[in-house]
Formats: C-alpha cells, sequence, structure tokens
C-alpha cells in the first residue's frame, strides 16, 4: 500500500507540475501550435511586425499583436499575464516603470533604434550654427534629456557626467556658442523650424511632417551616445518568462537579417539594434 500511495502522489506531482507550465512552454514541447500575444502601440507597429510574424508562423509559433493607444497600459497588462510580450519601448522607459510601479518585467532581447536627429530649414550642417542661435527642443522630461544628449553628441554643449540619462538644462557645462534652447511640446517642434536654427525631433514626428533622418537630418543621432542602450527598444516579457523557449524563437524570428534589410527600407527611421 505504501508503494501505491507514493507513486499516486508522485503522478499527482508531475501532473500539477504539467499544468503549473505556460501554455506556450507546454505547446512547445509537443510540437503543436502557439499563440503569443505581443503588446504594441501602434498600427505602424504592426506593419514593422509583419515580416517577423510571417517567420515565427513558418516555425509552428502564430504571434496575435494587440494594439494600446496608451503607453502606460502594456506593461501593466504584461505583469498582470493578460498578454506573453510587449515591444513597444526602450530601455529607459522600462527602468523608470520598473522603479514606479515595482512591475516584475524584463528586457529579453534589444529590437531596433529610432533615432532623434537634428532638422534645420536654414542650415544644411550643424557645424553652421552661430552663436546665439535657437534650437528648439522638446519639453517633456526624457525627450529632453535625449535631446541635449544628441546635443552633447554634436559637439554644441557640454554636460555634467554625472547627469544620468534624462540630464536637464542645468546639467549643461559648458555652451561656448550660447544657444538658446527653446522647449516646446515635441509635436510642435516639426512646425517652429522655419522660425530656429535647428530643431531636434522624434521619428512619429519627423515622419508626420515628411522629414527623413538619413536625407533631412544635419546631425545623425546614434545609439551609442547614451549610456547603457537607454534609447534602444526592446521585446519584455515577465521575469518568470525570460527563459521561456517560446520566447526566444520568437526573438531569433525577430533578430535576422531580413529583418535589418526590411528596416533600411524606412530611410532611417529604424535602426537595427542587436
Amino acid at each position: 500500500m505504501k508503494v501505491i500511495k507514493i507513486t499516486a502522489i508522485f503522478l499527482l506531482a508531475i501532473l500539477a507540475s504539467a499544468f503549473a507550465a505556460s501554455p506556450a512552454a507546454a505547446a512547445a514541447s509537443d510540437g503543436k501550435r502557439v499563440k503569443v500575444k505581443i503588446g504594441v502601440s501602434s498600427e505602424l507597429a504592426k506593419e514593422l511586425w509583419a515580416p517577423v510574424v510571417k517567420r515565427a508562423a513558418d516555425d509552428g509559433i502564430d504571434i496575435e499583436l494587440i494594439t494600446f493607444g496608451d503607453y502606460t497600459i502594456p506593461n501593466e497588462a504584461l505583469n498582470a499575464g493578460e498578454i506573453d510580450l510587449n515591444a513597444f519601448q526602450h530601455h529607459t522607459f522600462l527602468n523608470n516603470e520598473i522603479k514606479s510601479k515595482g512591475y516584475k518585467i524584463v528586457s529579453i532581447a534589444d529590437t531596433f533604434f529610432t533615432p532623434m536627429s537634428v532638422y534645420s530649414r536654414k542650415i544644411k550642417t550643424i557645424k553652421e550654427l552661430k552663436a546665439g542661435d535657437k534650437i528648439a527642443v522638446p519639453n517633456d522630461v526624457v525627450n529632453l534629456g535625449r535631446a541635449l544628449t544628441v546635443l552633447q553628441g554634436a559637439k554644441i554643449i557640454k554636460l555634467d557626467p554625472n547627469a544620468g540619462l534624462t540630464p536637464e538644462l542645468n546639467d549643461i557645462t559648458e555652451n561656448p556658442l550660447k544657444i538658446e534652447i527653446v522647449q516646446l511640446s515635441a509635436e510642435q517642434v516639426p512646425a517652429l523650424l522655419p522660425d530656429v536654427a535647428a530643431g531636434l525631433i522624434n521619428v512619429g514626428h519627423a515622419r508626420d511632417f515628411g522629414l527623413s533622418p538619413s536625407k533631412d537630418g544635419i546631425f545623425q543621432d546614434n545609439a551609442s551616445l547614451y549610456k547603457d542602450n537607454g534609447y534602444v527598444n526592446l521585446i519584455a516579457a515577465r521575469i518568470e518568462d525570460a527563459e521561456n523557449e517560446v520566447y526566444k524563437r520568437v526573438v531569433k524570428a525577430y533578430q535576422t537579417d531580413e529583418q535589418k534589410k526590411f528596416f533600411e527600407s524606412y530611410g532611417g527611421f529604424y535602426i537595427p539594434a542587436w
């Protein structure tokens, strides 16, 4: 009788373990097709993911892209288990969300970098800036910090090395041309270009105004300007799913030479970061 009881307990433990495993992991182990729900932030994101969705489908993984119109929701949904992964944010945003809200989520792969380049209607290169010129920048904390970092990369200003990922105006230690920095909401910067020497514009608003980073930018932003890949976009998962084999296969379907070539067709808006 003791042997029978022990065997029964052992079998129950195995069954419990199987049901505790994620559906994705269980499906992967028996060769069945599996669905992975990924949160994104726009219809354009679906366009960027389209080749990945096809490659994953060829590998038995059906990706369902779920669009969230509010940037505050995808991490909440992921943390709550309503979606399996999300892909809408960069490292700085994720780190701030984790710090402020305590989410148990983590980056599992880098995807692309979207440059905040310098544009101008008046000058052709950044070297043409003159003393006292005005430069328009976004006024929200994160994008202002990015803009100042880009201006440092262009050797227009210098920042306190202890300023962190989101420097502020009072972190400027050198401004030899005495450039006047004009702060506006990010969507207003492109419209003000005729009235300033230059402006720093993120890819979304640049696209809306018909501006291309590779063709129209007078200084090209790049990921190396930032500490710890701060503005490289990523795929996030819950901490307990960081080593999920199905999600690793999703990453593999994303990080391909084919995807790099696909990004090239967007004229510098999306730069592969893996």
